[in-house]
């Protein structure tokens, strides 16, 4: 069962004032992979991660061809290292992107002053902390 504990929680509340920026990989259809930096990661409740796709350029399209992800989150001075995998769910519009657009922080959301952005919701299927597994859905794997 994946269910994020509260140290999660907070460490990824604080994120982005702490300036701990997540790193999320795709990987397109064919697996080429990419990584970026992400100030926008949010958790949503206790299975899901949200994020606030601006960018809208090679992440995206590998989110299109291929949902799963990992977002990592990177604490040195705590020994935190925790990697977060799931499917990604693109929301372009309607009440869900309204709702995850108001957890974003400010700053990230001031950097799409048109809004024109995609909310990304992430069902964690994984949760690693260092090698080890420490959350695993029952259907799950990597």
């Amino acid at each position: 069962m994946v269910r994020l504990t509260e140290e999660m929680r907070e460490a990824l509340s604080q994120a982005f004032s702490d300036r701990r920026f997540c790193v999320l990989a795709t990987a397109s259809r064919e697996g080429w992979p990419d990584v970026s930096y992400r100030g926008s990661v949010v958790v949503l409740d206790a299975e899901h991660l949200a994020f606030w796709e601006r960018s809208r350029g090679t992440a995206l399209d590998n989110m299109t061809e291929n949902p799963r992800v990992c977002i990592m989150y990177s604490n040195p001075e705590q020994r935190k290292f925790w990697r977060f995998y799931g499917q990604a769910e693109l929301i372009r519009e309607g009440a869900e992107r309204e709702r995850i657009m108001r957890l974003i922080p400010q700053p990230e959301l001031d950097r799409d002053p048109e809004r024109r952005g995609v909310a990304v919701r992430v069902r964690l299927e994984t949760v690693r902390e260092g090698p080890a597994v420490i959350m695993r859905r029952e259907e799950s794997r990597p």
